[in-house]
């Protein structure tokens, strides 16, 4: 992995707090070997407040030519774009950014795709789905986004934090069948948590297990940390399931097709 390292290779930090479960870097620079890109991702704890910091001392490391970013810098990121693709003007988030020709930063949000494409990859028929998320966040508003962009047939919001989940609502209206609503899996073909529960062994479920049922399909954002609860109770009750693993590796690719300026 490091036999090409040098003067001329160009890197690309994924920024984030915590940072020590992300997996991304080895796989990332394992990749861009493998397209003859002289390229390496490192990973930088960058706790929350010091992002503005540490782009000052960035800007002008000119091999810097890109960055992934993580919680919680995803809506901080995108108020540093110059540009930015529609969804994530639409959203205002940010999951990874690039320079532009002068330096400047072009963002885009990659969450929602990576995250409906592992879902299918683990077996869950998506399009016309009725779904329930619990999370309405940086990374939980683009993928649903991308969920109703699948085709899904409605799409339930749930968040402690009711004004972000109406918001969010309101945000997405146009894209189809969208509403508020309890975090209750009763009557769902799918059931997904956008939220970071499930990183620390004190976390509550975002949904009761006891309502969860075979008949469901149970996604998860949460990498790193192997089975989360939610999961292991999903499937002691016979649900197909996604953990946030699948979500990194759908990724790569859309990743290395963003930093490598090919799509």
């Amino acid at each position: 992995m490091f036999e090409s390292l040098s003067g001329e290779t160009q890197l690309y930090p994924i920024l984030g707090d915590p940072i020590g479960f992300v997996k991304s870097p080895q796989r990332l620079t394992a990749n861009f070997a493998e397209r003859k890109h002289n390229g390496a991702c490192v990973p930088m704890l960058a706790p929350e407040g010091t992002l503005s910091d540490l782009l000052r001392g960035i800007a002008p490391v000119s091999n810097v030519r890109g960055l992934l970013v993580t919680m919680p810098h995803k809506c901080t990121m995108f108020q540093h774009c110059a540009t930015a693709s529609e969804t994530s003007k639409l959203l205002q988030v940010v999951s990874i950014v690039r320079r532009n020709e002068d330096g400047s930063w072009h963002g885009d949000m990659l969450d929602g795709l990576a995250f409906v494409e592992a879902q299918k990859k683990a077996g869950a028929t998506v399009e016309g789905a009725r779904v329930l998320q619990i999370g309405a966040g940086a990374a939980g508003s683009a993928i649903a986004a991308a969920m109703l962009d699948a085709g899904i047939r409605e799409l339930i919001l749930h968040d402690v934090d009711t004004a972000k989940a109406e918001d969010l609502v309101k945000l997405l209206a146009h894209r189809g069948q969208v509403a508020s609503g309890p975090p209750d899996p009763t009557g769902f073909d799918m059931v997904i948590n956008t939220t970071p529960m499930g990183m620390h062994p004190e976390d509550p479920l975002p949904v009761s297990s006891e309502l969860l049922t075979a008949s469901m399909f149970v996604g998860d954002v949460v990498a790193g940390h192997g089975q989360t609860p939610l999961l292991e109770a999903a499937q002691a009750a016979g649900c197909k399931t996604a953990d946030g693993s699948g979500m990194v590796d759908a990724g790569l690719d859309l990743m290395l097709e963003f930093l490598l300026q090919k799509q």
